[in-house]
This record gives structure tokens, C-alpha cells and sequence, in this order.
């Protein structure tokens, strides 16, 4: 596979992991397409087997959103710019603590946001609750999902 496929296949999931905090974009979708297109042009054993793990891990995170509340994020005042402080939150402590600091990453990004705004810890506290609860624990739980699916994918194609 070549050089200008590659970076296209890494185009595609990072439009994947934006479209996640996006509403009506199917990112965890591009995200498993991309890394479906990238095995089936590079037939080789570890890309079939991030492909089964990618498709494994998606349908984990399926099944964990179906059980956690639906998203209502517009009713507690989300907007794109606060879904971007979370994403690039996340994405900042998944590369500076590996894998789990996405969590403490998000959560970061979202109070930071809150605070910017509200201006006192206790509403940033307060607001980052309740956005948890309407929605952003199942926001959480597919851009952890992709960020693993795009780590093992650049993994495999940097060691692989």
C-alpha cells in the first residue's frame, strides 16, 4: 500500500474521530470503513486482525452506549465549540498518558470550557455533571472507542 493510500486511510479516520463530536455524522463508521479499505488493500495478517479488533471493539461500544442514557446534550447547553474542548482534551491525554488519560483528557477539556465560561469552579463542577449525564458518558465511550481503532491502526502500519 502506498504512501499517498495511507495518508488518505489516516484522512479518513481522522475525519471519523471529528465526526464523532458532530452530530449526524456517522463517525465511529468512517473510522471502521477506513480500516476496512486499508485490509482489504494491504491483504497482510495484521491488518485483518486490527480489522476483527476494531469490529469487536465497535460492537462493545454499541452495546455499552445502548446502556447508557440517550444523548440530550442541546438540553444542557452543548455546542460545538464545547464538544471541541472535550475531543481535543481527550485526544491530548490519550497521546500524553497512553489510552487511559482520554478519559481525565475529556472530562478536562469539558471543565475547562464550563469554567472559560461560567467563570466559578462550582458551576464548571456542576455543568460538567450534567453534561456527563445527558450525553457525554455515550460521546465518551465512542471517541475512546476510535481513538483505540486509530491507535492500533497507526501502530500496525508503523510497526506492522
Amino acid at each position: 500500500m502506498g504512501v499517498w493510500d495511507l495518508l488518505l486511510v489516516g484522512l479518513v479516520i481522522l475525519l471519523g474521530l471529528c465526526g464523532v463530536l458532530l452530530p449526524a455524522v456517522p463517525g465511529s463508521l468512517l473510522v471502521w470503513a477506513a480500516v476496512m479499505w486499508w485490509a482489504l488493500k494491504d491483504p497482510q495478517p495484521v491488518s485483518w486482525w486490527v480489522l476483527v479488533g476494531a469490529t469487536v471493539l465497535l460492537f462493545v461500544s454499541q452495546g455499552v452506549r445502548w446502556a447508557l442514557p440517550p444523548r440530550r446534550l442541546r438540553a444542557s447547553g452543548t455546542n460545538r465549540r464545547m464538544l471541541a474542548y472535550a475531543g481535543a482534551g481527550s485526544t491530548l491525554g490519550f497521546v500524553l498518558l497512553p489510552v487511559l488519560g482520554a478519559i481525565p483528557g475529556f472530562l478536562a477539556g469539558i471543565y475547562l470550557f464550563e469554567r472559560l465560561r461560567l467563570g466559578r469552579r462550582r458551576d464548571a463542577v456542576a455543568a460538567l455533571r450534567t453534561i456527563m449525564r445527558s450525553g457525554g458518558s455515550s460521546i465518551l465511550t465512542e471517541l475512546f472507542t476510535c481513538q483505540l481503532i486509530a491507535a492500533a491502526w497507526l501502530g500496525a502500519v508503523i510497526w506492522g
